[in-house]
């Protein structure tokens, strides 16, 4: 369907010993596409046999500013700040970062071990609660992969004017209360807002599971959408959705009694919205979900797992992405700052991301040679053996926890190999320098070894 986002499943044969995997997806996606469809976001849920599994959101409506493999290699890395990226995917029910925000105190963990933490909603928003750490930069998934691609920069903003977009609920109450929410961000915390601009129910969201068990979905009317976008276009800096998403009745139930065990049916189909809302407008975006009817809200969960609580007090889920967007860095598609002011990929030190997650920040930071911090403890659906592909030595580490991660991170700020305060410390024997140590010794912190 021409005005509509969906989901593609594709299998595509990598070589994962490759220098430029960028090249190879590039070479092997379109024949898994139809006429017209252009991809906004790409999942590898499991890799093996020289072949990925790929979930792809896609769009058939065009207008994208540029492809989302395009790549430029970083110049120079800039050694004057020590800066972060922690990415927890959306949809693939990550043990911590899964649920509402409950990832949000390893994100403070992290940025107390770095200059800047680079992060997005998914890591942050928990409803009616957000905390973004003071040296944080909220942003759309989108644009951590084009940051990382080389394709776009990030320039703080002091504040952002927020396009409000609220879908008309058949029931008046949770139109109103999305209001209320809108206009209690403006007399609380002085949140900038453009207009409220109501969406018929034209406009649909649909989640689905798919085969891997991650959250997809379907976006419908997509046209209404983007008329509101091009007809306020310039008087916004960042965009914010409320609308229903269409689930089975018992997922509401389901989830929350399978504490942990059902992996947010929500997400997915948001971040394929949201992906390609930044990219066709350039500017920071998030949505939250409504609620579908009153016999939903009033369903009584009980005392509910600690990482769901934040959904289950709240009736609009709005607050958390009207407070993440209202400071949203400025999306700059200059590449190369030549004023120093805006953050780009050369100025990116780590990235750290659960064991198994690869798309395409994986495959960007691998690319552009910047370390990979994958944490086990954080397990998800994915199956990805990340230790497989071409890292150069030291690149890809590996932690159990974000504890263990955030002492990494403590020890590549200073310039200290992780190895030299781990024992045994294995010896240099003549003949053999400390790259051919590194990668001989499974007792060192290198390319493939483990922090155990």
């Amino acid at each position: 369907m021409f005005d509509c986002l969906t989901e593609r499943s594709a299998l595509i044969p990598v070589n994962p010993a490759s220098s430029d995997l960028v090249g190879q997806l590039v070479h092997a996606l379109p024949g898994t596409l139809a006429e017209g469809e252009v991809p906004v976001r790409l999942a590898v849920t499991e890799s093996n046999d020289g072949f990925w599994h790929c979930e792809i959101g896609v769009w058939a409506g065009g207008g994208l500013n540029e492809s989302i493999f395009r790549f430029v290699e970083r110049r120079n890395a800039q050694d004057d700040s020590f800066n972060v990226v922690m990415l927890v995917p959306t949809g693939i029910g990550a043990e911590i970062g899964g649920h509402a925000g409950d990832a949000s105190p390893a994100a403070m963990l992290l940025a107390s071990e770095c200059d800047r933490l680079v992060t997005h909603p998914n890591v942050l928003n928990a409803s009616d609660i957000i905390q973004v750490p003071v040296n944080a930069l909220y942003v759309e998934g989108s644009v951590i992969s084009r940051l990382l691609m080389g394709t776009a920069g990030l320039r703080k903003a002091r504040a952002n004017r927020v396009l409000a977009i609220i879908q008309h609920h058949q029931d008046e109450l949770f139109t109103s209360m999305a209001y209320n929410a809108v206009n209690a961000a403006r007399a609380t915390y002085g949140l900038k807002v453009t207009d409220i601009i109501e969406i018929d129910q034209s406009f649909r969201m649909v989640a689905e599971h798919t085969a891997s068990g991650s959250a997809a979905g379907r976006v419908y009317g997509l046209r209404r959408l983007w008329d509101i976008l091009d007809r306020y276009q310039g008087q916004y800096d960042a965009v914010a959705i409320a609308s229903v998403i269409e689930v089975p009745p018992d997922f509401h139930r389901d989830y929350y009694e399978k504490r942990g065990d059902m992996v947010n049916p929500w997400g997915g189909v948001e971040a394929i919205l949201t992906h390609t809302v930044s990219s066709k407008y350039g500017v920071p975006a998030a949505h939250s979900p409504m609620l579908e009817s009153r016999e939903i809200a009033e369903i009584d969960l009980g005392i509910v797992d600690s990482r769901m609580a934040a959904e289950a007090i709240s009736l609009t889920f709005l607050q958390s992405v009207l407070r993440g967007l209202q400071h949203s860095p400025r999306i700059s598609v200059d590449s190369e700052d030549r004023f120093g002011s805006t953050l780009t990929a050369g100025d990116i030190d780590c990235l750290v991301i659960p064991e198994g997650c690869l798309g395409i920040p994986t495959v960007a930071a691998l690319q552009q040679g910047i370390t990979v911090i994958a944490v086990a403890e954080n397990r998800n659906v994915m199956r990805n053996n990340l230790a497989n592909l071409a890292w150069r030595p030291g690149q890809y580490l590996r932690a159990e926890n974000y504890l263990e991660a955030a002492g990494l991170l403590a020890a590549l700020r200073v310039g200290l190999d992780p190895a030299s305060v781990r024992r045994p410390l294995n010896d240099i024997e003549p003949g053999h320098g400390p790259i051919d140590d590194c990668l001989a010794s499974p007792t060192l912190i290198g390319q493939n070894h483990a922090l155990r």
